[in-house]
């Protein structure tokens, strides 16, 4: 069992194949945090821990007249509020007697066959039928609050996933202020912090602090996971880095505004909690009544941050993702957004779609402004009905002759958004975000709507199940070009208005729900504005994220690195997109735009009428490429070759699990005169192996002078070779040179 509980000592003990996370039943019920960190069998870790009379922090009464036990110093799983521990909280409760204050006392547990679950919230699930739950129960004797303490627990994903449960379990209302769904303690060590902040076009960013003693915070009141900061953030020691050391990443499962704050106390030790962004939030909770805190995905790896990587992209893979596309090859498919952006007619989708077929590409989707009275950003939106002036043969009619040409066909929905000047505002204005007596903020020309009205919900699956079951639709690109501001619904009372910022993320949830139970065999793929909501949560339903809308092959190096970290190659869209970049306007060559494209769900954002003969060819070859590669890079182990910007080039690296074939990627990001040689070192090969060099990865587009100009080059090589000696690549000249070596196991 990976969970086990030891009666005489209190210990409660989580086991994953390398991890462990202990806990302790302390004296009077005090729920203490132990130890997580490599996996140590059943030892007793309550050792690492000495009381002391620490002057001026409080005690709890009922430990009294010792001066010994505080809260302000004890490592507890879930801290209580307003009862003497002063830092960083995971909740705030106001009481019906209208206190402040919540002391958790441990009540009983229950270890659990199987993986929890909630209702109306997406979390992990138990695909193989291994997975445990340990249910533990605290409450505060005095209002009555309950929590039930989450743990369910995947032992050979290394995963713990982290929830609570809050029921009111007293006769009076309370009122919760802040509902976080974890808390860390960490005694020792010297830890640095590594978030992942950003901008539209530019997100993901890779940033490592050293923790001091400040509070730190990585959050998003934008009402969504947002651009600026992703709800991902991981506790590095101080000289972990991509191979070495203790690392503890922290994934919550929810798209919406979110928190998490780490705290270095004035002992040295480490607080670090997420949940909920608990800025306008109030959520009153009944006699009775339960709220569920969304999920948190944590991982631990002793072996640095690429096997903290790996143990995530298996685990939303295999556990979070669903449906008919979370492991299967995805279509290669072209996007007309910056080929045509809204200037188009059923013409010219016609042709683009000749060009695409003639190409290889798989499916042809069809952007914004195809519906409504949609010619620019300023009108339409909500308005689910074809654009006749644009689409004048009809919908069905397009998609079957983009059908017969072999192409499968997509489509963009933006349901969470409306337009002033469209049929449904002046039907129904109310529906729109907007205070009393306020202008509403305007963004890309258009409101919000209110997601947590049950009439919104059924509109806009009334529209979407119309759109999918009267056409042949295989794809959704589900969008979201807006942060929430002027937050109010008409629906609810004043009293209520901290529930609507949640509520929201609740009716996205139910509507996409709702889709993917009724149309199980379309691919969604999730966007807003690029990945502002790229999170756990999405991935729920939708296997797949618009990564930016940034295409520069050179930015999205940057991009698809922070990404990486957390979420695997397969949820990433990536395409190659016109040259010069339509966000940056720089000149890249079209085999470098592939390969960066290649390292996510791989497509077409351009006009191929505008393409030479020889640019057709490379893009049938780079189709032929991908297809062959595909499982690889989708299903294999990622590496971090380089560090991003520290050097003139990018390197990565796809492995399989059982070291049997590797592809090198390589991008010159500053082409330099007289460079050095760019020497790789390879990983997770099978070091008594014999690899074979697959020149057909090598593009003969990049080269500035033969393989080896002074003799044969050489073939085949020893894994333990590749991984310690490292590949040393022939020298890339030109613009933005790149380059792929594909490695293939041929003997041990």
């Amino acid at each position: 069992m990976s969970i086990t509980y030891l009666e005489n000592s209190g210990i409660i003990s989580i086991d994953t194949k390398s991890s462990t996370y202990q806990m302790r039943i302390g004296q009077h019920g005090f729920l203490q945090h132990l130890y997580y960190g490599s996996r140590i069998g059943h030892e007793d870790m309550s050792y690492l821990y000495r009381d002391y009379d620490r002057a001026c922090a409080g005690n709890p009464d009922d430990v009294y007249p010792s001066r010994r036990i505080s809260f302000d110093t004890m490592p507890q799983e879930y801290p209580g509020y307003g009862v003497g521990d002063f830092r960083v909280n995971a909740i705030s409760v106001r009481n019906a007697d209208g206190s402040y204050g919540a002391d958790f006392r441990y009540v009983g547990h229950e270890i659990i066959k199987g993986k929890y679950s909630f209702e109306g919230l997406p979390s992990s699930y138990d695909a193989a039928g291994d997975a445990e739950t340990l249910s533990v129960t605290v409450r505060d004797n005095v209002t009555g609050l309950t929590l039930e303490l989450l743990y369910g627990v995947f032992e050979d994903e290394d995963i713990i996933t982290r929830a609570v449960r809050f029921k009111n379990d007293s006769d009076k209302e309370m009122l919760l202020e802040r509902a976080f769904s974890v808390s860390l303690d960490i005694p020792y060590g010297k830890w640095d912090l590594i978030h992942f902040h950003g901008k539209h076009t530019l997100e993901r960013q890779v940033e490592r602090e050293e923790l001091t003693h400040l509070v730190k915070v990585v959050e998003s009141k934008r009402g969504t996971s947002s651009h600026q900061e992703n709800p991902f953030v991981i506790l590095a020691d101080r000289a972990a880095d991509e191979d070495h050391g203790s690392c503890i990443g922290m994934m919550l499962v929810y798209s919406g505004g979110f928190r998490a704050e780490t705290e270095l106390d004035q002992l040295g030790s480490t607080r670090l909690i997420m949940g909920i962004q608990d800025d306008q939030f109030e959520w009153h909770l009944g006699p009775g009544e339960v709220f569920e805190a969304p999920e948190v995905i944590m991982s631990y790896s002793c072996d640095g941050f690429s096997r903290l990587s790996h143990n995530y992209h298996r685990f939303i893979r295999n556990n979070v993702c669903r449906g008919k596309y979370k492991l299967a090859e995805r279509p290669v498919l072209i996007n007309n957004w910056e080929a045509t952006y809204f200037d188009f007619d059923d013409e010219k989708i016609l042709a683009l779609a000749d060009e695409a077929a003639s190409l290889g590409i798989e499916m042809l989707v069809l952007d914004d402004g195809w519906f409504g009275k949609r010619n620019s950003d300023d009108s339409g939106l909500g308005d689910w009905y074809v654009n006749e002036s644009k689409i004048r043969c009809g919908l069905k009619s397009l998609i079957e002759q983009v059908n017969k040409k072999g192409l499968k066909f997509g489509i963009w929905i933006e349901p969470e958004m409306i337009n002033e000047d469209s049929d449904l505002y002046r039907e129904h204005p109310e529906w729109a975000f907007a205070m009393p007596g306020r202008k509403p903020v305007r963004s890309r020309n258009q409101l919000v709507l209110d997601m947590t009205r049950p009439d919104v919900i059924e509109y806009l699956y009334g529209c979407i199940e119309k759109l999918l079951t009267e056409n042949n639709i295989e794809y959704v690109k589900w969008d979201m070009n807006r942060s929430l501001s002027d937050v109010y619904s008409n629906a609810t009372g004043p009293e209520r208005q901290g529930e609507v910022l949640h509520r929201y993320i609740l009716g996205i949830y139910e509507l996409m729900d709702r889709i993917c139970t009724n149309f199980s065999d379309i691919l969604i793929e999730g966007c807003s504005g690029g990945g502002a909501r790229f999170d756990a949560g999405i991935l729920c339903y939708s296997p797949q994220i618009w990564c930016s809308d940034d295409t520069d092959p050179i930015h999205r190096l940057i991009i698809q690195y922070g990404t990486a970290f957390g979420y695997p190659v397969s949820a990433v869209g990536a395409h190659v997109s016109a040259s010069p970049n339509h966000q940056t306007r720089r000149s890249t060559p079209l085999h470098t735009r592939a390969v960066v494209a290649m390292s996510g769900t791989f497509g077409y954002e351009l006009d191929p009428g505008k393409l030479s003969d020889d640019e057709k060819a490379e893009i049938r070859e780079q189709i032929s490429l991908f297809k062959k590669h595909c499982g690889l890079i989708h299903s294999g182990l990622y590496y971090r070759l380089t560090k991003i910007k520290e050097d003139f080039y990018e390197a990565w690296e796809f492995v399989s699990e059982d070291g049997s074939e590797a592809l090198l990627n390589v991008v010159v990001t500053d082409p330099q005169p007289n460079s050095p040689l760019m020497n790789i070192k390879l990983k997770g090969l099978d070091p008594d192996g014999v690899y074979v060099l697959n020149d057909e990865s090598m593009s003969k587009h990049v080269y500035a002078e033969a393989h080896n100009p002074e003799g044969e080059e050489r073939t085949q090589i020893s894994g333990d070779a590749l991984m310690n000696g490292g590949y040393t690549l022939p020298w890339l000249a030109g613009d933005y040179p790149a380059a792929q070596v594909y490695f293939v196991l041929e003997s041990k």
